[in-house]
């Protein structure tokens, strides 16, 4: 009997502790100096998410198809103070998704202070994250499982 009120102990600290850290209790601002770009993020699933990742520390960039949308949803996370921008976005159009990418490196500074960051100074480029998914999807990491890959330009990264 005293083993199995021991166990319940145990297993009522430990859900504690993965509630508190799924809220973001536990820790401050862990995505800070990260940007995040959510699309279909005005409302529902994709707002809540960009809540989050900005109440988290990042700076979010919110997409909609509709203007109204984003002036809307820019506007609640700005008045919660979350660092937020938005942009007009139809990921079924390239030059959408384009201006959407474009979006933080219209702010040099913010670029800047990402650069400083990373081990090579640099920003990197699609192709770059291209090269390790291949690799993971082919035979020759067909020995790899349950691994986190970490492509960020030398950032330090926590998961």
């Amino acid at each position: 009997m005293q083993k199995a009120g021991l166990l319940l102990s145990v297993c009522a600290r430990a859900w504690r502790s993965v509630r508190k850290a799924s809220s973001g209790m536990a820790r401050q601002h862990p995505l800070a100096n990260k940007v995040a770009l959510v699309t279909a993020s005005t409302d529902g699933i994709g707002f809540a998410i960009a809540r989050r990742l900005a109440q988290d520390g990042a700076h979010v960039i919110v997409s909609s198809r509709k203007q109204q949308n984003v002036d809307r949803a820019v506007a609640t996370l700005q008045g919660e103070g979350l660092s937020v921008t938005g942009t007009v976005c139809h990921v079924g159009k390239a030059e959408d998704r384009e201006r959407l990418v474009a979006t933080m490196w219209m702010d040099k500074e913010r670029e800047e202070s990402i650069k400083e960051m990373l081990r090579i100074r640099r920003i990197g480029e699609p192709e770059e994250c291209a090269g390790i998914v291949s690799f993971l999807c082919s035979e020759d990491a067909s020995y790899i499982s349950g691994e986190t890959v970490v492509v960020a330009g030398g950032a330090p990264s926590r998961l």
